[in-house]
């Protein structure tokens, strides 16, 4: 089995292959997302807390969350679920996936690490790779730079370079970003909201006025109608 050890922290990854069943046994039975003790991989990994984050089997078909069995089902799957992409607006679709429990099916086996060991894993802890991409929501560049909300997010953003093309590096752009000119236009969007309110208001008492007005004037016609109408019954 191929174990695919990822190092969030220093940006690494390591194929590590294993053949022998009695050193995967502690991960058979557990489900993804479990925690496991890296002890049984081998010495370099003593004292690591490795987690489960998914795999495949040995056709190839993914394992999904939630499923709670070691063998492969068929699920109707549709828009937003994982393990499925939609390819036209409302479609579903009935696939195969494998089940989220570990078992000795399995081809390959992705795994992150939680918690490092004493000693630096070669590829995975001993150097620090830069971000090729950094995060694009403002709130999570503030998170990942320790900034207060005082602080400037566009000069942090992460740029890659680009030496084949004419701009020499670019950057994503910024969402959710709070600037003057948004806080305007919503100050702007809420004046307007506030000016066709005052106005329907307006409106609405203008045409209560001239309701009222219009049934007196129904009132007194139909009055007037009545006293001619006895005033030729008494002549």
């Amino acid at each position: 089995m191929k174990l695919i050890i990822a190092n969030p922290a220093t940006g690494q990854h390591k194929v590590v292959e294993i053949d022998d069943d009695n050193k995967l046994r502690v991960f058979f039975d557990k489900r993804m997302a479990s925690e496991v003790e890296g002890d049984a991989i081998g010495d370099d990994f003593k004292g690591t807390v490795l987690r489960i984050t998914g795999g495949n089997d040995k056709q190839g078909f993914p394992m999904k969350q939630g499923v709670l069995t070691n063998q492969r089902v068929r699920l109707l799957f549709k828009k937003g679920m994982s393990c499925f992409r939609e390819r036209r607006k409302g479609c579903r679709k009935r696939k195969s996936v494998r089940g989220c429990i570990v078992g000795p099916d399995l081809a390959v086996m992705n795994l992150l690490i939680v918690k490092k060991g004493d000693a630096d894993i070669e590829g995975l802890t001993d150097q620090m790779l830069p971000r090729r991409l950094g995060p694009k929501r403002a709130n999570h560049i503030r998170k990942l730079f320790s900034l207060d909300k005082k602080d400037d997010v566009r000069k942090f953003v992460v740029r890659r370079d680009c030496p084949d093309k004419k701009k020499k590096s670019k950057a994503p752009k910024i969402q959710r970003l709070i600037t003057p000119q948004l806080l305007q236009r919503k100050r702007h969007q809420k004046a307007v909201i506030r000016k066709r309110m005052q106005a329907g208001k307006e409106a609405k008492e203008e045409y209560m006025k001239r309701l009222a007005e219009y049934h007196q004037e129904l009132k007194e016609a139909k009055a007037n109608e009545v006293a001619k109408k006895k005033g030729k019954k008494t002549d």
